[in-house]
């Protein structure tokens, strides 16, 4: 676990659907999945947590201003090549090493979105979508990166508060602690913090200047509403997200100060603190990071234990500690369905998600498409970048030109929503 967490906080990928807030709390409540087989004792608790949807490729292809950059990384002091240079954005480079974990980690995150439910053709098609958007995706990455410096926007306070919950999730002591453990994975410390920097940059960038500009009003919801009602008859379910203290392999001792933990953290929800940031910061769980959320259940998908308590509580009731196999486990139901035809107020978040990230997606690649085009971007021969970017000549430099920074200053700095203020972008 300590492992697979510390590598995808360094290599994920940037999620760009994202809300300006972080609304964990409402967050919207799919469809269950298909009974699973009810030969199985225990069903397992866990689904796979809510992610934002990849964006769409992008189909209309952004002018790339064409303009000399290095093929190779050079020392400035030994002349040596250091590394391949396939790509630069604006004065900013993208190596071939930063390229390949991009495709590391995207074949890693499609493996784990269709565990237990995709066939193998179905995991390699996965695979090689996501790995197709790689080169894209750090691009876009880089001019979202940029667009967040020159808007001077700090997220330094946010930076140490993922350092922190990755910390607690992985049960590493301290913050020393953490760094000897991520350079004892041969990945360099300032690195590390540096991917979690950019990806809390992008996600500001993308908040202030895409999603709050998308709203979504009542009398929508409520059309959308009359006009899918067949969609919201289903049977009696409950939507659940949980913080989980696992035990397996702990001393007797350890198994009582966990427990401890357990009861400490019920009591600060109790007292007030949020469900879903508690979960982050102190659930073992896999879905940790989207806040405990597990999905949607039917009777018959959870065990005889858990389902005839939470078939008994309202939303948002909170169960007490419950001791399990694996550890202590606390559920709160963030809706009760009943049976049949769901009211719009039960339903309202639900569809208030879906209509924001339908405009979402595209409105990002249209912003994305917008920055492009104020910029540069040259990609070398041979590499693919869906969305757009031709290929160009790839000049030997060992420094770095500054003839970028003057032709991104040429440009009329009108961006997706209207004339912007000079930024300097």
């Amino acid at each position: 676990m300590r492992k697979l967490l510390l590598f995808l906080a360094f290599c994920g990928a940037t999620p760009f659907a994202v809300r300006a807030q972080d609304n964990s709390a409402n967050s919207p409540q799919p469809k269950p999945a298909d009974t699973q087989d009810k030969s199985t004792p225990t069903p397992t608790l866990e689904k796979p947590g809510m992610a934002p949807a990849t964006p769409e490729t992008e189909t209309t292809k952004p002018a790339v201003k064409k303009a000399p950059a290095p093929a190779t990384k050079i020392d400035p002091n030994s002349g040596r090549v250091v590394e391949e240079i396939i790509a630069r954005v604006n004065n900013e480079i993208i190596t071939r090493s930063e390229y390949e974990k991009a495709k590391v980690a995207a074949a890693d995150e499609a493996k784990q979105d269709c565990q237990g439910h995709c066939t193998p053709e179905q995991l390699q098609i996965a695979i090689e979508d996501r790995q197709k958007n790689a080169l894209r995706d750090l691009i876009d990455q880089s001019l979202l990166v940029q667009r967040g410096k020159d808007m001077g926007i700090s997220v330094e306070p946010d930076v140490i508060k993922k350092l922190d919950q990755i910390r607690i999730q992985n049960n590493i002591p301290s913050m020393e602690d953490l760094e000897k453990a991520v350079s004892a994975q041969g990945v360099n410390w300032e690195d590390f913090k540096n991917n979690i920097r950019n990806g809390v940059l992008t996600q500001r960038v993308i908040g202030s200047e895409v999603g709050s500009h998308i709203t979504i009003g009542h009398d929508e919801i409520e059309k959308y509403y009359n006009e899918h009602k067949a969609e919201f008859v289903r049977p009696e379910q409950v939507a659940l997200r949980s913080i989980e203290v696992n035990t397996e392999k702990k001393s007797p001792e350890e198994i009582a100060e966990l427990k401890k933990k357990a009861e400490t953290t019920l009591k600060r929800i109790k007292d007030g603190e949020d469900f879903g940031e508690m979960a982050k910061r102190f659930s073992d769980g896999s879905t940790a990071k989207q806040g405990g959320y597990l999905g949607v259940y039917k009777r018959g998908e959870l065990s005889k234990e858990l389902e005839d308590v939470v078939f008994k509580m309202r939303k948002n009731d909170i169960t007490d500690v419950m001791d399990t196999k694996q550890g202590f486990l606390i559920l709160q139901v963030l809706e009760h369905y009943d049976e049949g035809e769901q009211s719009l107020a039960k339903v309202e978040p639900e569809i208030s998600e879906k209509l924001y990230s339908a405009r979402m997606e595209p409105a990002m690649r249209e912003y994305v498409k917008t920055l492009r085009e104020q910029s540069y971007v040259v990609i070398k021969p041979g590499f693919q970048d869906i969305a757009g970017g031709g290929n160009s000549e790839i000049q030997e430099v060992s420094a770095t030109p500054e003839a970028s920074k003057k032709s991104k200053k040429a440009h009329k700095k009108y961006g997706l929503f209207g004339k912007k203020p000079d930024t300097g972008l």
